[in-house]
């Protein structure tokens, strides 16, 4: 997709970046100014509510009803700035998520160092199970590649794993009307994404395994892909849990990213 069939936000630091956002609301982006997108993910189990920097520049935080910056920050399960992309110059950054609470203030629980390329689409994820002892959880970058020659009469869909005590899973779509039986690509390692795949227009349940076996790892039913869209299929929480409302159980999350 040429990069001029989007439109941009030119306010991200001062303005979209503060605002608290529909969490699958769409970036749309314009003009030819040079940058690298990102948008960023709180998928730590059990960490707290961050907000998210890029060296020492916030990229997000959250408003309170008293007009002054929220102790909230981005809680665990939760995207950024409402889901949209934040904008940032092409370089070298060291990202991280830093506390949003009054207690331990500011200080960075996640950090990975990266170059960001200009014209490119990036997703940070906090990751993991929180070490409430360190104060500490893992975090990862990927690309979210532009698709080329998009075909508007379908969806896109890919499959990224955040579940650190999960082994590598596909993930399966299935067309609640047809049955028919998709694969979002090949099986992805914890810190990995899949490659983007198409898909009808539809309704979809959706499952992952694990390489070789027969029974489902996790499960979601009733998820709607729209022809024209690109959507990223993130596996967060703790593989171990069964409970089926716990917070922390393993569970497929959905965010459009185009």
């Amino acid at each position: 997709m040429a990069m001029n069939s989007y439109r941009s936000f030119a306010v991200l630091l001062c303005a979209a970046a503060l605002s608290s956002c529909e969490k699958n609301a769409v970036q749309e982006l314009v003009g030819t100014e040079p940058a690298a997108r990102i948008k960023f993910f709180n998928f730590g189990v059990g960490a707290p509510g961050v907000n998210f920097y890029a060296g020492d520049v916030k990229m997000t935080a959250i408003t309170s009803a008293t007009e002054t910056e929220s102790t909230t920050g981005t809680a665990y399960g939760g995207v950024g700035s409402g889901g949209l992309y934040s904008s940032l110059a092409a370089g070298q950054y060291t990202l991280s998520g830093r506390i949003a609470a009054t207690v331990d203030k500011d200080l960075p629980i996640s950090t990975t160092t990266t170059t960001l390329d200009d014209g490119k689409f990036y997703s940070f994820y906090q990751s993991g199970i929180y070490n409430a002892t360190t104060k500490n959880v893992d975090s990862f970058i990927v690309e979210d590649p532009l698709i080329p020659n998009i075909d508007y009469t379908v969806a896109y869909v890919r499959f990224v794993h955040a579940i650190s005590n999960a082994n590598p899973m596909t993930l399966y779509a299935t067309d609640t009307v047809t049955k028919v039986v998709t694969a979002i690509g090949e099986a992805v390692a914890y810190k990995g994404a899949g490659t983007f795949t198409a898909v009808p227009n539809g309704v979809y349940n959706l499952t992952t395994r694990y390489v070789g076996a027969t029974t489902n790892a996790i499960s979601r039913t009733g998820v709607s892909f729209v022809a024209g869209r690109v959507y990223t299929i993130g596996a967060r929480g703790d593989i171990t849990v069964t409970s089926t409302t716990a917070t922390n159980r393993p569970f497929l999350d959905n965010t459009l990213n185009r």
